[in-house]
């Protein structure tokens, strides 16, 4: 572990007399001679860096500085050359030549690197995705996909889960995502008989995202419960397969386990990654009205979501008065948001508990109130108001939702007296969920933990103390970037 928190300086350039910053160009020269030592050193956290230093040269890559590091990186004239020049914009090779001559002959050890080879693929591959070239996309991550299969080398995994998921992306870009199921099939049965956890993680949330896309929720459930299941070993993907489960649970009619999914998800995702937690909230504010809750209107005032929630927070406001009328105007008037969000079909399941909220309204103003006005306050649009607030009625008193009775002989409801709470079994149930919820996230903050290897046994001195402290300090900075990245 010393070795790798201090590896954090990647080397200087040679010119190093210059003041001017060092160019894109020269960072990918970095991160390739990063890749040459983690490969020949089988250093995973080597190669994990250089994900992330690559995500952050990405908006700088264009077709001139990727032709001069292809040119670096592999023998000019091979096959694998060839075919990822063929990919560049063709007008712009006169500029590509220029740094040919000075560096095509710098790296000639390097050129035989599989783990090299398979970051010339990710970066064309994010470059045409980015230029929204997707067909070149789509057949640059088939022919790397290709070449991953014959690949089975643990400084590889990183590289090829990237590479797996701009691979999805690329055919989903295009509308043609089912055409790689077989193959995700493929590569996830690949990655199992060669232990790549983080291949599994990457290709489970691939499938299930791929079935989901189609409504295909039994075959995600059924692929889900019986993948192997291990420890998460990235907090990204372990944030992505909790909110496919809520999804899976919430169509399944498992409300309380899709909410406490979404929750998770919601809460573990990296700060950077809005997008996300948007579509988590907007789930788990569906859950919790489908489970006759309310949410609180801080969720709706979240830094950055407000005008992403306020469909949301209109819907969550008719559920809460019971007003049925107001419920199908906000059902109406934001019916492109919520197809969109493919919450739709959800929101229609919510009718009913419209109509048990503004029922339990009325039992609660009124001891006696007759069948005829319950219709009429709830506003029931049917051929036969009366009869099926009748119906209603005596559903949500069989149900427990209200306590009253009714009477048949001069059609009217009428409600019990309100007894007091604190006798009853409630507030034990809550204050236990409560403390499940907190030793839970207890649980979950201790398993998190990382400590040096051997730290109880050796006595350090307070100059190995001080060292020790900025190994930690640089530890937990690179993995507060491992949580950014992906999103």
């Amino acid at each position: 572990m010393t070795q790798d928190v201090e590896m954090k300086e990647l080397p200087a350039p040679s010119n190093s007399a210059s003041s001017s910053p060092p160019s894109t160009l020269q960072h990918l020269k970095e991160i390739a001679s990063l890749i040459e030592t983690g490969a020949y050193a089988r250093e995973v956290r080597r190669i994990m860096r250089v994900v992330r230093l690559t995500m952050a040269l990405r908006r700088k890559l264009n077709a001139t500085v990727l032709a001069s590091f292809l040119n670096f990186a592999l023998t000019p004239g091979s096959e694998l050359h060839g075919r990822l020049f063929s990919y560049l914009p063709k007008e712009d090779e006169h500029d590509m030549d220029v740094d040919t001559a000075t560096s095509g002959t710098q790296i000639v050890a390097k050129h035989s690197l599989p783990e090299l080879e398979i970051y010339c693929y990710l970066l064309v591959l994010i470059f045409l995705i980015d230029q929204k070239r997707y067909n070149e996309a789509k057949a640059c991550a088939s022919a790397s996909i290709a070449r991953l299969k014959n690949l089975n080398r643990r400084t590889v995994d990183v590289l090829a889960s990237r590479l797996y998921f701009y691979y999805s992306l690329s055919y989903e870009l295009t509308g043609d995502l089912a055409e790689i199921r077989g193959n995700l099939l493929s590569l996830h049965r690949i990655a199992t008989l060669r232990r790549d956890e983080l291949g599994q993680e990457t290709l489970l949330n691939l499938l299930l995202r791929n079935y989901l896309h189609y409504n295909l929720y039994d075959q995600a459930e059924k692929l889900r419960s019986k993948a192997p299941r291990f420890e998460a070993h990235s907090n990204q993907q372990f944030c992505r397969y909790l909110f496919y489960l809520g999804k899976i649970r919430t169509i399944q009619l498992e409300y309380t386990d899709a909410k406490e999914s979404l929750l998770q998800a919601a809460r573990k995702a990296p700060v950077a990654a809005l997008g996300f937690r948007v579509q988590c909230n907007k789930w788990a504010i569906i859950v919790r009205l489908l489970l006759g809750e309310i949410p609180e209107r801080t969720v709706f005032m979240q830094k950055g979501m407000e005008n992403a929630l306020r469909p949301y927070f209109e819907l969550t406001n008719a559920v809460r008065i019971g007003d049925l009328e107001l419920f199908r105007n906000v059902a109406e008037k934001f019916s492109d948001t919520f197809n969109s969000d493919r919450t739709h079909n959800l929101i229609v399941r919510l009718r009913h508990n419209v109509i048990r909220t503004g029922l339990r309204n009325i039992s609660i103003s009124y001891s006696r109130i007759s069948l005829v006005d319950v219709a009429k306050k709830l506003r029931l649009d049917s051929a036969n108001p009366v009869a099926d607030a009748e119906s209603i009625v005596s559903k949500a008193i069989r149900d427990g939702a209200i306590d009253a009775t009714i009477d048949h002989a001069n059609g009217w409801m009428v409600s019990k007296e309100t007894g007091d709470i604190y006798s009853t079994n409630e507030p034990q149930f809550a204050f236990n969920s409560r403390i499940a919820f907190c030793l839970n996230m207890h649980n979950e903050a201790v398993r998190a933990l990382r400590f040096p290897p051997n730290s109880h046994k050796e006595k350090e001195s307070a100059e190995k103390r001080r060292e020790r402290q900025q190994q930690e300090q640089e530890l937990a900075k690179h993995i507060a970037e491992e949580d950014d990245d992906e999103f």
